[in-house]
């Protein structure tokens, strides 16, 4: 039996990329996109080419009070399509940043922080676990800024610290149904996030190289790879860790 894995926000950046590297390694994927239908299909066209199944379910992970509809939907989906009633991998990915000083971040930016970051995946894993099957995996995602600090970047930060927390009283409390988390906190990438601020400045690509081991920015299928590996036979006896993926920045 196939396994089948869960992603969040996977129509672009470090969704898309873990999507089809999971694909690559023979799992089935459903992902969630918020607004961008057309990339979302691209992503599933993507991953059929390789010879595995990919569905998009719309889904704002904001909005807690749709978790329930959307489990609905899951189910469905998982019967028709997939023959089960149990999904194997939950990727914790949708989100989006904030660049803004301690001293101006509002009360509105951080509490749009907490609710994507926390209440989303907090909820959204909860709503899920009865079709986690026993034995899954689920990986939330932090980033490697809990671990060093750059300037503007507090309530972000802030927010993805208690992921790490959560993502260890997640592992404590479902270990009884043998239900692996981890957190996976990549350093900086060259995606779309926060508008590509490291993508788009070369500046700021050298500046990253300077300070990271392996000597550059890191690629979406850098991140991808590292899915892929969280979720394999090869994690099994690996749970409430936080594995940072971030080339050695600040070491």
């Amino acid at each position: 039996m196939n396994k089948i894995a869960l992603i969040t926000g996977g129509s672009r950046g470090l969704g898309r990329a873990g999507a089809i590297a999971l694909a690559k390694h023979g799992v089935d994927v459903i992902f969630t996109y918020q607004s961008n239908q057309l990339a979302a299909q691209h992503v599933v066209q993507t991953i059929e080419a390789l010879g595995r199944k990919a569905v998009a379910l719309a889904c704002d992970t904001r909005d807690v009070e749709s978790f329930a509809s959307f489990a609905q939907t899951l189910n469905e989906v998982l019967t028709k399509q997939f023959g089960r009633d149990s999904f194997d991998y939950l990727l914790n990915n949708a989100g989006t940043g904030l660049h803004g000083s301690f001293e101006q971040t509002t009360l509105a930016e951080l509490d749009e922080m907490l609710t994507i970051h926390i209440k989303g995946p907090f909820f959204l894993s909860q709503t899920l676990l009865p079709m986690i099957a026993t034995g899954g995996h689920i990986v939330n995602v932090s980033t490697g800024l809990t671990r060093f600090t750059f300037p503007g970047s507090a309530a972000y930060a802030i927010a993805k610290g208690a992921v790490e927390v959560m993502t260890r009283y997640m592992a404590k409390e479902l270990a009884e149904r043998q239900i692996r988390v981890n957190t996976l906190a990549p350093g900086a990438i060259l995606t779309d996030f926060r508008q590509g601020a490291i993508r788009n400045s070369e500046q700021a690509q050298a500046g990253v190289a300077s300070v990271t081991a392996l000597g550059r920015v890191g690629e979406a299928e850098d991140i991808g790879k590292i899915v892929a590996a969280m979720f394999s036979d090869g994690f099994t006896w690996v749970t409430g860790q936080r594995i940072e993926a971030s080339g050695g920045m600040m070491l």
